[in-house]
C-alpha cells in the first residue's frame, strides 16, 4: 500500500499524467508493517492491503513491548474523482492493551509522466509555500505552463502531529478494539476547485453506485465454464475502470500506466470489439473524437483539415511544447477506422440523429483519405512524418522499427501499410450506407465505386506470391516489403482481401511460424528483425489476434478463428486474475509452462480487455442489425471449451432478447428464452 521514492521508482497517484503524490510511507512504531496480502477487489473497486505489526521493542531496543502480529492494520485503497480515499484501521488482536504511534509520511514532486519515462528537462515549475492546518496539508505547484496544479493531503481524525511531511496518530487499543483512520489525497489541477469534502464511505457508497448503474445496463454473458466467465468478469471490470466520463460521453481510457488517456485508435478499436455488447462506448469515442478532429494543418502536431487524434494528454510538458501530444495526430489509421466505426455504430443502433450530428465530420475525414491521405495521388494512404519528435512510423505498429523488407532494411517513406488500405476500403463501404442514409445517394454511389477500384488495386500491388501473403507495406519508392505479418489478417477483418488469398493468409497464420500455440506472432520466426521479446516484431498482441479471428470467420474459416480463441483462453489462465495484457512474448507454446510476459506491457488495456467479446463474436458470426430489427447468427460455433452460453439482455435499439446457445460438434443451437419487443433472430448455416 506504500509509494516508494526509491531510484528511479514510477511509483506515485497520477492525475492528467502528472503525479501528484511520488511518495506515501506507513509505520508503526517506527518501523514498516510485515506484508500479509494485498489484491483488487474482483470489480477493482478497491485496493486491499492487509498487514501485521512486527515485534515493536520498548526503548531499550531489547524488550519486547508488543509481540508479532498482535496488530492487523488493514488499508483499503479507492480512486474517485481526481481522489484517492483511504481507510486504515488498526485492530488489537493481543490479550493486553497497546500503544504505538501511526506514522504516515508523504510527499508530491510534481514529476510529468514523460520525465518518469526518461525524458530529461532543463527546467521545471517551482514548488511553492506548504501550508499545514489541522488536519489537511495543501503542496502547491507552479508548472512553466503556468498552470498552478495541488496535492491536498486530508486526515480524519485530525493528526496528534502534522507538518509538511509527516501525520502522526497516538493510538491506544484494549484487546478487540480497533480505530479508524481516513486519509484523503486530492489531486487539484485547477486552483479554483475547492477543497474535497467528500468522505471515504460517501465515496464508495457514490462509485459503487455508479458503477451499479453502468454494468446493469449491458448485455451480460455466462457460459458453462467458469474460467471463461472469470475472463469475461475481468475484461468487464477493466473497461469499466478504464472508461471515463467526458462531456461528450464515455471514452476508454489505451492502458494503465502509460497510456491512461484518450488514443484515437485505441478507443476505436476498442469500441468496435466491444460495440455488440454495449454500443454506448463506440457513441462516446465518436463524439470526442469528432470534437477534436483536426480542422487546420500543424507540421509539429502532424495535423492536417480532417485527420482524427492520435492521443491527447493535459500534462505539463504537452502545455508547453516540450514534446507534441498535448494533441497530437500522427496516426494513418484513425481516420479511415472513425468513419469505419461510424457506419458500425449506425447499423448497430439505426441511430440516425447522431450520425447527423457527426457528419460534417465524416465527410472531413473522407477527405483527409483523398487528398492529404494520399497525398501522391497513387489510390493507397500512406503516412511520413512532419514533426520532428512525433512518431515516425504511425500505424498500430509504432515503434521505429516496425516496417521493414526482407533483408531487414527499415522502409523509407511515405510508408502504404497493408492493413491501413483495408481500413479504407472498409470506411468507403461503411460511408456509403451512411450517405444513403443521410439522402446523398451520388456519394454512396461514387464511395462504393472507389471502395471496389481500391480492392482491384490493392490485390495487384499487396499480394506477393513467393510468401503467399500481402506485403506489410509499400515503401516510398512503391516496393513492397516482403515480409509476412499479422498486418496481412487485417486484410481479412476488413474484408478487401480476394476470397482465394484470404483463404491462404488464414492457413500461413497458423502455421508454426506465425502460431506459438498461445496466438499469432506479430512477424513470424525466421524472419528478419523476429524477436519474440520485441514489441512489434514477434511479440503476441490479444487485440490483433481477435481482429484476425473475426477476419478468419468473414471468409469462412470458422475453424482458424476457434484455434485463436482457443489459444489465448490458455494464455488467460496464466495471467494474473485473468487479465489478458496488452501484449506478451513470442515464445513457442512448452508443455508444463505458461507464456512470457512482456515486461512493461500494460496491464490493464483495453482493446486487450475487449479482445474476448470480439472473439465470442468471430466465432458466432454474431450481427446485431437495428433496421431489421434482428439478431442474426452466420454459421456459429462454439469452442470446445464452452459447451453452452446464455446472452442476457442483448439490445436492439429499445428492444432486447436473452438466448440460450448449446454448442454441437459443427454447429450452434439457438433458443431464445426472453424477448421484449419485435426482434427477430436468424440463423444462417
Amino acid at each position: 500500500g506504500d509509494l516508494q521514492a526509491l531510484g528511479s521508482s514510477d511509483q506515485g497517484l497520477y492525475h492528467e499524467d502528472t503525479r501528484y503524490l511520488s511518495q506515501q510511507l506507513l509505520l508503526i512504531d517506527g518501523v514498516r508493517p510485515m506484508y500479509l496480502s494485498s489484491s483488487p477487489k474482483d470489480d477493482n473497486s478497491l485496493l486491499i492491503i492487509e498487514l501485521m505489526n512486527p515485534d515493536l521493542r520498548a526503548a531499550d531496543g531489547q524488550t519486547v513491548r508488543v509481540a508479532k502480529g498482535s496488530l492487523h492494520i488493514f488499508r483499503s485503497k479507492l480512486l474517485w474523482q481526481a481522489s484517492c480515499y483511504e481507510h486504515i484501521r488498526v485492530t488489537n488482536h493481543g490479550r493486553e492493551a497497546v500503544s504505538a504511534t501511526l506514522r504516515l509520511s508523504f510527499d508530491a514532486d510534481f514529476v510529468d509522466l514523460f520525465e518518469v519515462r526518461g525524458m530529461i528537462r532543463e527546467r521545471r515549475g517551482e514548488r511553492g509555500p506548504d501550508v499545514v492546518g489541522a488536519n489537511e496539508v495543501l503542496l502547491p505547484y507552479r508548472g512553466l505552463d503556468a498552470r498552478d496544479r495541488r496535492t491536498r493531503v486530508q486526515f480524519e481524525p485530525a493528526p496528534a502531529r502534522l507538518s509538511a511531511r509527516l501525520a502522526e496518530f497516538d493510538l491506544r487499543l484494549d484487546p478487540e478494539q480497533e480505530v479508524h483512520l481516513y486519509c484523503t489525497v486530492c489531486c487539484e489541477p485547477d486552483v479554483e476547485r475547492g477543497p474535497c469534502t467528500v468522505r471515504y464511505e460517501d465515496a464508495m457508497r457514490r462509485n459503487n453506485s455508479e458503477r451499479h448503474a453502468a454494468m446493469h445496463q449491458l448485455c451480460r454473458l455466462e457460459t458453462s465454464n467458469p474460467l471463461v466467465n472469470l475472463w469475461i468478469e475481468r475484461s468487464l471490470s477493466d473497461l469499466a475502470m478504464l472508461t471515463t466520463d467526458l462531456s461528450t460521453g464515455p471514452y476508454p481510457y489505451a492502458g494503465v500506466p502509460w497510456y491512461a488517456t484518450t488514443f484515437g485508435r485505441d478507443g476505436i478499436l476498442t469500441a468496435l470489439e466491444f460495440l455488440w455488447i454495449d454500443p454506448t462506448l463506440a457513441r462516446g469515442v465518436l463524439g470526442f473524437l469528432a470534437a477534436t478532429q483536426a480542422t487546420e494543418e500543424n507540421a509539429q502536431r502532424d495535423a492536417e483539415p480532417g485527420k482524427i487524434l492520435h492521443e491527447a494528454r493535459k500534462c505539463e510538458m504537452a502545455a508547453t511544447g516540450e514534446i507534441p501530444f498535448g494533441r497530437y495526430y500522427g496516426t494513418v489509421d484513425a481516420t479511415p477506422l472513425f468513419v469505419l466505426l461510424a457506419g458500425a455504430y449506425y447499423a448497430r443502433t439505426g441511430d440516425l440523429e447522431f450520425i447527423r450530428g457527426i457528419w460534417p465530420q465524416v465527410l472531413l475525414a473522407l477527405k483527409w483519405i483523398d487528398r492529404h491521405g494520399d497525398f501522391d495521388g497513387d489510390g493507397f494512404v500512406e503516412y511520413r512524418r512532419r514533426s520532428d519528435e512525433g512518431l515516425v512510423q504511425q500505424g498500430w505498429k509504432d515503434s521505429q522499427d516496425s516496417v521493414f523488407h526482407a533483408d531487414g532494411r527499415l522502409a523509407e517513406p511515405p510508408i502504404a501499410l497493408c492493413e491501413v488500405q483495408g481500413y479504407v476500403y472498409e470506411a468507403r463501404r461503411a460511408a456509403a450506407v451512411l450517405a444513403r442514409a443521410m439522402g446523398d445517394t451520388v456519394l454512396a454511389v461514387g464511395l462504393t465505386e472507389q471502395a471496389h477500384e481500391l480492392q482491384e488495386h490493392f490485390e495487384h500491388a499487396f499480394w506477393c506470391e513467393e510468401i503467399g501473403c500481402y506485403a506489410l507495406a509499400l515503401d516510398g519508392d512503391k516496393q513492397p516489403c516482403r515480409v509476412p505479418t499479422s498486418n496481412a489478417g487485417h486484410a481479412l477483418w476488413c474484408g478487401i482481401a480476394s476470397p482465394a488469398h484470404a483463404a491462404r493468409v488464414a492457413e500461413s497464420l497458423l502455421g508454426s511460424d506465425f502460431y506459438s500455440g498461445w496466438g499469432i506472432r506479430t512477424v513470424p520466426c525466421k524472419r528478419a528483425r523476429y524477436n519474440p521479446m520485441s514489441y512489434h516484431n514477434g511479440s503476441i498482441w490479444p487485440h490483433d489476434n481477435a481482429l484476425i479471428a473475426g477476419g478468419m470467420a468473414r471468409y469462412g474459416h470458422t475453424g482458424e478463428a476457434l484455434r485463436v480463441f482457443g489459444g489465448l483462453f490458455d494464455a488467460s489462465l496464466y495471467f494474473d486474475q485473468h487479465r489478458m495484457p496488452e501484449l506478451f512474448c513470442g515464445f513457442p507454446r512448452r508443455a508444463g509452462e505458461g507464456p512470457t510476459r512482456y515486461p512493461v506491457a500494460c496491464s490493464p488495456q483495453a482493446w486487450a480487455a475487449a479482445a474476448v467479446f470480439a472473439m465470442l463474436q468471430a466465432c458466432l458470426g454474431l450481427e446485431v442489425r437495428a433496421e431489421s430489427p434482428e439478431v442474426r447468427f452466420n454459421a456459429p460455433r462454439l469452442p470446445e471449451f464452452i459447451q453452452w452460453m446464455r446472452v442476457h439482455k442483448l439490445s436492439v435499439g429499445d428492444r432486447h432478447v436473452d438466448l440460450q446457445l448449446q454448442r454441437y460438434r459443427n454447429n450452434v443451437g439457438i433458443d431464445v428464452t426472453d424477448k421484449h419487443g419485435d426482434i427477430d433472430v436468424v440463423v444462417a448455416i
